[in-house]
């Protein structure tokens, strides 16, 4: 019997991660999470890219936009979303879920959900480095886990339409971090 396990390596991968804007002061908290998750695996800060949006609704049309780009080895997708007294929490959580799912089903690259659905705010505090440790890494851990798993069945879709190995290349210095604007 084979069996395979994506390798926790990050060094040579790049990441996008697409935050929503909507609850920032916990979003952050996710976003710090990941991107210290992926350099504690070898990941360079060149090698990530954060792009924010409003709101979690609008996380999957940035995730497939960055992953049909060919630039990304994997698509985080952050977000908090904390139940209300409507039904909005429940369309947005689903939608979100699907349309990253559906990223990852068409474009072939690991693309992974990190939005927290919570029913409390102190839910929400828990997950973002709290008790129940940071969502945020969590999903960088899968990002790295999927990437290298997906190697079993060949070079990774984003490796090769940029022509690399898997080997660090040199970092494009054109790309930047997109930062939320400071106003809200």
């Amino acid at each position: 019997m084979k069996e395979h396990k994506g390798s926790l390596i990050a060094s040579g991968l790049r990441f996008a991660v697409i935050t929503a804007r909507f609850n920032e002061s916990f979003t952050r908290e996710l976003v710090t999470g990941a991107i210290e998750g992926l350099e504690r695996l070898g990941a360079r800060e060149n090698d990530i890219e954060i792009f924010w949006v409003p709101g979690s609704f609008e996380v999957p049309h940035t995730a497939r936009a960055a992953a049909e780009s060919g630039h990304f080895d994997a698509v985080i997708g952050l977000g908090m979303l904390i139940r209300g007294a409507t039904a909005h929490f429940d369309l947005v959580a689903s939608e979100a879920a699907r349309g990253l799912a559906s990223v990852g089903q068409d474009t072939g690259v690991p693309t992974i959900f990190g939005i927290v659905t919570a029913e409390t705010l102190e839910q929400a505090q828990e997950r973002c480095g709290g008790k129940m440790g940071n969502r945020g890494w969590d999903a960088a851990l899968a990002a790295v886990e999927m990437v290298n798993l997906g190697k079993a069945f060949g070079v990774s879709k984003a490796l090769d339409r940029r022509g690399r190995s898997g080997k660090q290349g040199k970092s494009d210095s054109s790309r930047q971090h997109r930062e939320p604007s400071s106003a809200k």
